[in-house]
């Protein structure tokens, strides 16, 4: 019990202006026995506290709403804790000690909260560090609580390693925050770590319904579970919509009072429309949607529950005990279970699909209301089509007439049609209208009487053989593809080539796209497929490398032919600007006839 309990629930004295609390102070909890869903940090805390090993900094994580700020002063009372015949750190706070309420309040001079969101700089971390030196004034010890830690500056954490790591004995740091993902991993290693969890929906009923009666609140059960639901596990954002609806309906809180001021439709009746939906009943689909919105529904939020709704009944084909939940109605319970026992899997995924990729469009949409009726189209379309394999196993099961021909009303066998007979199986299923549509499933047969002229030979042109990387470069020559060849030239690394397979490897600027290139051109310009990976082996040079290197043999060859020698010796300032050799037989790996351009130190003839 918190100590506002104790006494009974505090009056609002509705005469004295300011007094009245909203209920997520009222009934802050104040000891840990008062903490809900965090049955795991209790537990631990409780065991370090027994045996002394109380840890020197602690890291609180968790979504908005949990209790972070709340355990952190529980924490601080705790380890502050002292009574007549206590003197030592207790988990036990069942009698107030000395220090307990000003902890509690916020008021107390040696336990310190600090907001990281409005004091992220070096500074406010230098000061924290000159102070923690000094002893504690009345307490055992000085507790800083930094909240939404993460916001602190690189400098600011940088700065407080090293005290986190060895704090004075009498010293304590608490740290809050809602991403922990932001906080350096050299800080989180100076913690003891606590993930607060999200408080589960039937715990988060039972406790609203506590509170409920403390203050005398007549409470409908299906709005406990409305509220519940719309906290998403938060007990501060629960408790903060109680206060809402409390005030909204006048003191009591009915289900249609806290429907109407959450803009949530009716449980009920989103049943209705899921069943609708499956049924492929367009028209009472939309009618049933265009009236919850009628009546002030979001769209996306039809949708959104909508969604719920799916997934709780895909929940309860496997888990059937899911149906205990204290936060579903008893609509939500028998209706679902009859859904999970008769929808098929496939046809649950499928809808659970096409609402998640609908919702955004709705939530984006300048007509929300439009954007929702055509995602509850698409899905009564979709809810009965049958998958590939139904519809494949359902073609194999029709038994075949005396004439070849399977059963069924569809129209006969036309022998004329180009040479074969169309089998037609029809399935029946129900219409967006609430008739019947037709899903034919054409097979197409050989006829055995009927007359086809033999085709006449296609004579495919043999493919170019392609043995090296000259071949392709040829290849890209005779397509006109000159880019490709000077990548080709320039990057590509010859490992192992074979019909239909090549081992390549690149170099460092090569386009991250080259392979898919190389890999697609070979199959048009060749007529064959081509298997075209990247080896982890060395290669050998590319063709622009065995170019440079047959130029600069040729030049040196040149010079040290006597004929060209004497030449040079007679005319003084001559240079070699190109060689050619005739009657040479083609290489496989460099182009014939190649031009050899001169190097800068070389002599013209």
């Amino acid at each position: 019990m918190s100590e506002a309990g104790k006494s009974g629930p505090e009056s609002p004295e509705k005469g004295k202006a300011g007094a009245y609390r909203v209920l997520a102070r009222k009934y802050r909890p104040s000891n840990f026995s008062e903490l809900i869903g965090q049955e795991p940090m209790v537990r631990t805390l409780t065991n370090a506290f027994s045996t002394g090993r109380i840890a020197q900094a602690w890291m609180l994580t968790g979504v908005r709403g949990v209790g972070k700020t709340t355990t952190a002063r529980i924490l601080a009372r705790a380890l502050n804790y002292k009574t007549a015949t206590v003197d030592q750190p207790s988990v036990d706070l069942s009698i107030p000690g000395e220090h307990c309420q000003a902890i509690m309040e916020g008021r107390h001079v040696d336990v310190i909260e600090m907001d990281a969101a409005s004091h992220t700089g070096i500074d406010d971390i230098r000061d924290i560090i000159d102070r923690v030196r000094y002893a504690p004034v009345s307490a055992r010890y000085k507790v800083y609580i930094i909240d939404e830690v993460h916001m602190l500056s690189t400098q600011a954490f940088n700065g407080l390693l090293k005290t986190l790591e060895e704090p004075p004995p009498h010293v304590k740091f608490i740290f809050a925050t809602t991403e922990i993902r932001k906080v350096p991993i050299t800080v989180l290693s100076r913690c003891q770590r606590f993930d607060l969890r999200r408080i589960d929906a039937g715990a988060l009923v039972a406790h609203l319904s506590s509170i409920a009666a403390k203050e005398g609140i007549a409470v409908d059960d299906d709005a406990l579970a409305m509220i519940a639901r719309a906290a998403e596990g938060s007990a501060r954002d629960s408790l903060s919509i109680l206060d809402q609806a409390i005030a909204h309906g006048s003191g009591t809180v009915s289900a249609e009072a806290v429907r109407a001021m959450l803009g949530l439709a009716d449980r009920a009746r989103i049943i209705d429309l899921f069943e609708h939906v499956m049924k492929g009943d367009v028209a009472a689909a939309l009618a049933e949607f265009r009236a919850q919105y009628d009546t002030g529904a979001d769209p996306a939020a039809v949708l959104t529950d909508l969604a719920e709704f799916n997934h709780l009944v895909t929940r309860l084909r496997f888990v059937p005990a899911a149906a205990d939940d204290a936060s579903l109605s008893e609509d939500e319970r028998r209706r679902g279970a009859a859904f999970a026992s008769t929808l098929s899997v496939k046809v649950l995924s499928r809808s659970w699909q096409m609402l998640l990729k609908g919702i955004p469009e709705v939530q984006s949409s300048n007509r929300p209301v439009s954007a929702g009726e055509m995602v509850l189209i698409r899905l009564a379309h979709a809810a009965d089509l049958p998958t590939l394999d139904e519809a494949l196993k359902s073609l194999e099961g029709a038994s075949p007439m005396p004439n070849g021909a399977p059963r069924g009303n569809g129209p006969p066998a036309n022998p004329g049609n180009g040479g074969g007979v169309t089998a037609v199986a029809q399935a029946r299923m129900p219409s967006s209208n609430g008739g019947a549509q037709t899903m034919r499933l054409v097979e197409t047969q050989p006829a055995p009487m009927a007359f086809v002229p033999a085709p006449e030979p296609v004579v495919e042109k043999p493919a170019a053989p392609v043995k090296s990387l000259a071949d392709i470069s040829a290849l890209a020559d005779a397509n006109r593809d000159i880019a490709f060849k000077v990548l080709l030239k320039r990057c590509v690394r010859l490992v192992r080539i074979e019909p239909g397979r090549l081992d390549v490897t690149l170099t460092s600027d090569a386009p991250k796209m080259l392979l898919n290139d190389l890999t697609s051109k070979l199959r048009a310009w060749t007529g064959r497929n081509w298997l075209v990976s990247l080896s982890k082996e060395e290669g050998g040079q590319t063709l622009a490398e065995m170019e440079t290197t047959k130029r600069e043999n040729a030049f040196s060859d040149a010079r040290s032919d006597p004929t060209v020698a004497a030449i040079l010796a007679r005319f003084p300032g001559a240079k070699i600007i190109d060689v050619r050799i005739p009657d040479v037989p083609e290489v496989d790996d460099a182009e014939a006839d190649l031009p050899v351009e001169p190097g800068a130190d070389d002599e013209e003839i």
